[in-house]
């Protein structure tokens, strides 16, 4: 409608305008230039976890789930502050591959963990070298593994917009905010909204078509001796250690140094900063029940059933994917505007935006919960005369509930760390921890953001552990013990 309403004159005087070819090229250099990156580590990260003997290998292991914990805007802000001259292209590029290294790692290292690993040791046996047992044995296992993160990782950075703001690296979304903010022009944003979207949605089907899933290989989940690194060890460590380092060691040091350095930190004000951590937990929390609320139902369907209409609802489920927090932001704040103007600028309309924004995620931990279910038990209790109703609360859902626990921890750690749209959306004087914290680096008083940047990592950092490998297994234990 805001795009309708700029007329056909006004589209072709944004579209042709010298201005916008640089920002899609920008934007699409930095998803491309990312995109390889997080291949390249994340595939090395996995491989090294899933078939080397590391030393502390579970430690490590944890490590490498910690940047799912940081939003591109508070590493890149902990970069700054040690480096105040570091900006442009070569900086947004380092952090935003190190922050989602881990959507590619965690998937591909989860297919190696349950594939067929004799093949490995078969195919070496024969005597093909490192080279040929990859590309004919571990790559088709791992090829979906890592289209699927690929998605991810490109959404993600055509979507982002504290990094590349911080960096000032100019690009579809911050010049879109930048729109916004403009009140005078505002179906420019809205035009430049339509082809952010144009893009998203273009890379999330070629991406998602080039991912066919392979079923992996037959034999013992697992199998297959862990060789030892020896001597590249330290290599496989720098590998396996860099995204974490980049994107949460480095910025934590700095904003340790910045804490602990008195004459560059204002007076804390506890009870803005007390505030700030409670809006946060409430706003995640609530977009996280509604999402798994949302999300049941279509996970239900999709992983019972099969057919035209579920495979269409399933590809519809996963859109919102392809859209960034900026552009629901905006959307959001356009439909309250012209509908309900009660709705605007209310904590409702932006648990409503999270749950949007996220809900592919949980719809994903969910199927795969239900999935685990097995279907003799429902065809038990229907023989001994349960209704479907009784049957999907006392068998489904009861069994699911880890599965439906880490969808909400995974859309609540998303919700914490989201930005755009909890500008445009947040209720006037409620407080986030991420509002505060861009609040502050956005006139560069960095020592008085460091204490909410800490409060940040540390409040990301326990749903993100839980979703780490290790939380993962405890909650698998638990729903077989309940199974």
């Amino acid at each position: 409608m805001r795009v309708g309403g700029a007329g056909l004159d006004g589209i072709v005087a944004v579209l042709t305008r010298p201005r916008l070819v640089e920002l899609l090229t920008n934007s699409v250099m930095l998803v491309v230039a990312v995109c390889a990156t997080t291949a390249l580590v994340g595939v090395s990260s996995a491989l090294a976890l899933a078939r080397v003997r590391l030393p502390i290998a579970g430690v490590v292991t944890t490590l490498c789930v910690l940047p799912l914990a940081m939003p591109s805007y508070l590493a890149a802000y902990g970069w700054i502050a040690a480096f105040p001259g570091l900006h442009g292209f070569g900086a947004a590029w380092l952090v935003l591959s190190a922050v989602t290294v881990p959507l590619v790692t965690l998937p591909v290292l989860d297919v190696l963990r349950s594939s067929a690993g004799d093949l490995v040791d078969v195919a070496r046996t024969l005597g093909h070298g490192p080279v040929t047992v990859f590309t004919r044995v571990v790559w088709p296992e791992i090829r979906g593994a890592v289209s699927a993160g690929s998605v991810l990782v490109s959404l993600y950075v055509l979507a982002d917009f504290g990094g590349v703001s911080l960096f000032r690296f100019p690009v579809l979304t911050t010049a879109i905010k930048q729109a916004y903010g403009a009140s005078f022009d505002r179906n420019y944003a809205a035009v430049l909204a339509a082809v952010l979207v144009v893009v998203a949605i273009a890379l999330f089907v070629l991406l998602r078509s080039t991912g066919r899933r392979v079923s992996p290989a037959r034999g013992r989940p697992g199998a297959g001796a862990r060789r030892r690194a020896g001597r590249a060890t330290p290599i496989l460590l720098v590998v396996v250690l860099a995204a974490p380092i980049v994107a949460v060691m480095v910025p934590l040091a700095s904003l340790l140094v910045r804490v602990a350095t008195a004459e560059t930190l204002r007076p804390l004000d506890v009870g803005r900063l007390v505030e700030a951590i409670a809006g946060t937990v409430a706003l995640a929390a609530g977009g996280a029940l509604l999402a798994v609320i949302l999300a049941v139902p279509v996970a239900l369907l999709t992983a019972r059933y099969r057919g035209r209409l579920v495979a269409a609802l399933d590809t519809m489920a996963a859109l919102p994917l392809a859209i960034p927090g900026i552009v629901v932001g905006l959307g959001l704040v356009f439909l309250a505007l012209a509908v309900a103007r009660d709705l605007y600028q209310t904590a409702g309309l932006l648990v409503f935006a999270y749950a949007v924004l996220f809900l592919p995620k949980a719809i994903s931990a969910a199927r795969t919960g239900i999935e685990r279910v097995p279907r003799d038990l429902d065809d038990v209790a229907a023989t001994l005369g349960h209704g479907r109703a009784r049957r999907l609360w006392s068998i489904t859902l009861r069994l699911t509930r880890p599965a439906l626990l880490l969808a909400g921890l995974l859309v609540a750690v998303s919700a914490m760390k989201e930005l755009p749209a909890t500008l445009m959306l947040r209720p006037t004087g409620m407080h986030t921890l991420a509002t505060e914290l861009w609040a502050r680096t956005d006139v560069s008083a960095y020592g008085a953001a460091a204490p909410y940047a800490l409060a940040l990592v540390v409040l990301a950092a326990i749903p993100s552990f839980l979703l780490s490998p290790a939380g993962d297994d405890a909650m698998k234990r638990k729903s077989g013990r309940r199974a």
